[in-house]
C-alpha cells in the first residue's frame, strides 16, 4: 500500500504527513463510516491534524465525536459505540512525526482490505456534501472513565508498589489513575502531557528508562511500568531494577494465563516456543496479531515491542490494561522470581536508518543476500528470518519509519556473536 504501513499512516509533519493528507483521510473514512469517534495523543501537531480530519469527515457527511487527548486503547475501546475510530498519533515515533490509526468497533485496527479501501477513496475522492447535508462534530466525554472501569472489571486488585513512567504521552492520566483505583501505591514519572517529549524518547527503550530503574530501586517498588507516546505499549522494570523485554513479558503473561497458544510476530523470541504449546507466527504489527487471533481463536497475542492483545477484553493492544495486569501479578509473587523461572536466551536487537527513496533498491539487495544464506529455513512472511539449529536472525524494513530492524537470538553467546557477524556483513553490503 502507498500510505499505510504496519501501524497506520505516519510521517514527518508537513512532509510525509500533511494537513491536506489528514483532510483526505477524514473524507475517505467519513464517506464510508457515518459516525466516527476521534482522539489524539500529546503531540504538538495533534490539534491541527484532528481539525483537518474533522473537516474532511464532516465534508463527507459524517458525524464526528471528539474524545480529545486520550490514549490509543482508550479511543479504540470507545469505538465500540461508533462506526469506527480515528486516533491521531505516531505512537513511539519521535516528536516531529504524526499520523492516524483506524479502529473497528471490536477494538481491532483496520485490516488490510479496509486499509486498501481507504487508500482507494483517497486516490479517487468522492464529491463532498452540499451545505444542507454536511456532518456535525461533538465533544465526547467519559471515554477515559469507561476505559478505567473496564480494566477494573477484569483485573484483580493489587496492593503493589508501582512506579509508572508515562513519558509525557497520552497515558499521563489514565495509567496512574487505573493503578491507584486498583489499590496500588503509585509514584508517577513524566505524567504531564508534552508533545516535545522532553523527559525521554516516546519509545520506552531500555536506554531511555534510567530514571524509572533508579526510582524502582530507591522506592523498593514491586514493579516499574513505562508507556510509549500513545499508550498502546508497555514495558517494565522488575523489583531488582532490571529491564524486562517485551519478549519475556509475552511469555510471562502467557504463563500466568495458562494460555494454550499465543500469536506473535516474526521477531518474537524462541522462549515462546519453549513455554507455550502453540505459537502462531504473523507479520509485525498489531493489526496482524489481531487478525491471527480472530482466525485461530487463541487466548493471547503480543509483540516484542511491548504491545499485548487480550482478546477476551479487546482486540486493541492496551498498554494500560497490561500494566494493571502486571501490577496485579507483582502483588501475588515477586516479579523477579516469576521472570527468573522463564528460559533465557541471549539476544540482540538493532536498527539502522536508510534513505527512504532507496527502499525498493534496499529490499532487492536484502533479498539477494538473504536468499544466499546457508540456513535450515528462511521465512519471508515479513522481512527475512533465517533459522539455524541453535538460533535465528531477522532482517526487515520497518513499516513505520525508514529503518532496517535486525534481531538475533541464540542458545549461547558464542552462537549469538556468530549470527550478529552475519547480520553486520549483510548490513554493510546492503547499506553501502
Amino acid at each position: 500500500m502507498r500510505l499505510f504501513g504496519s501501524s497506520g499512516i505516519r510521517g514527518v509533519v508537513g512532509e510525509g504527513f500533511t494537513i491536506e493528507l489528514a483532510e483526505s483521510i477524514g473524507e475517505a473514512v467519513g464517506s464510508a463510516y457515518g459516525r466516527i469517534v476521534l482522539g489524539r495523543d500529546t503531540r504538538t501537531s495533534g490539534p491541527m491534524m484532528a481539525q483537518a480530519l474533522v473537516c474532511g469527515a464532516t465534508a463527507a457527511g459524517a458525524e464526528v465525536h471528539d474524545a480529545g487527548m486520550v490514549s490509543t486503547p482508550t479511543l479504540a475501546r470507545a469505538a465500540s459505540h461508533f462506526g469506527c475510530g480515528i486516533m491521531v498519533t505516531a505512537s513511539h515515533n519521535p516528536a516531529q512525526y504524526n499520523g492516524v490509526k483506524l479502529w473497528n468497533p471490536d477494538g481491532s485496527a483496520f485490516d488490510t482490505d479496509q486499509m486498501e479501501a481507504v487508500e482507494e477513496r483517497i486516490d479517487s475522492p468522492l464529491p463532498t456534501k452540499d451545505w444542507r447535508n454536511v456532518g456535525r462534530s461533538f465533544a465526547l466525554e467519559g471515554a477515559e472513565r469507561a476505559h478505567i472501569d473496564a480494566i477494573l472489571d477484569c483485573v484483580n486488585a493489587s496492593d503493589a508498589s508501582v512506579v509508572v513512567d508515562c513519558g509525557c504521552g497520552a497515558t499521563f492520566r489514565v495509567s496512574p489513575l487505573t493503578l491507584r483505583e486498583l489499590g496500588c501505591s503509585v509514584l508517577s514519572l513524566n505524567a504531564q502531557p508534552d508533545g516535545f517529549f522532553p523527559a525521554r524518547t516516546a519509545e520506552p527503550t531500555e536506554e531511555a528508562l534510567a530514571d524509572l530503574k533508579a526510582s524502582v530501586l530507591q522506592r523498593k517498588a514491586d514493579v516499574g511500568i513505562a508507556h510509549d507516546g500513545d499508550g498502546d505499549r508497555m514495558v517494565a522494570v522488575d523489583d531488582r531494577g532490571r529491564f524486562v523485554s517485551g519478549d519475556r513479558l509475552i511469555a510471562l503473561f502467557a504463563s500466568a494465563m495458562n494460555a494454550r497458544g499465543v500469536v506473535a510476530p516474526m521477531d518474537a523470541s524462541m522462549v515462546l516456543d519453549e513455554m507455550v504449546g502453540t505459537v502462531e507466527r504473523c507479520k509485525v504489527g498489531d493489526v496482524y496479531v489481531a487478525e491471527a487471533l480472530k482466525r485461530t481463536g487463541l487466548d493471547f497475542g503480543g509483540e516484542p515491542s511491548g504491545t499485548y492483545i487480550f482478546p477476551r477484553q479487546t482486540y486493541c493492544p492496551d498498554g494500560v490494561l497490561a500494566g494493571a495486569m502486571l501490577a496485579s501479578m507483582a502483588s501475588e509473587q515477586k516479579l523477579s522470581d516469576r521472570l527468573d523461572a522463564l528460559p533465557s536466551f541471549p539476544s540482540a536487537r538493532g536498527s539502522r536508518p536508510f534513505n527512504a527513496d532507496r527502499r525498493n533498491e534496499l529490499l532487492q539487495r536484502l533479498e539477494a543476500e538473504m536468499m544466499g544464506l546457508d540456513c535450515d529455513r528462511l521465512l519471508t512472511m515479513d522481512g527475512f528470518r533465517a533459522e539455524y539449529p541453535d538460533g535465528w536472525l531477522l532482517v526487515r524494513l520497518s513499516g513505520t519509519e525508514p529503518k532496517v530492524r535486525t534481531t538475533v537470538e541464540a542458545r549461547d553467546q558464542e552462537e549469538l556473536e556468530r549470527l550478529k557477524a552475519i547480520v553486520d556483513r549483510i548490513m554493510g553490503r546492503c547499506l553501502a
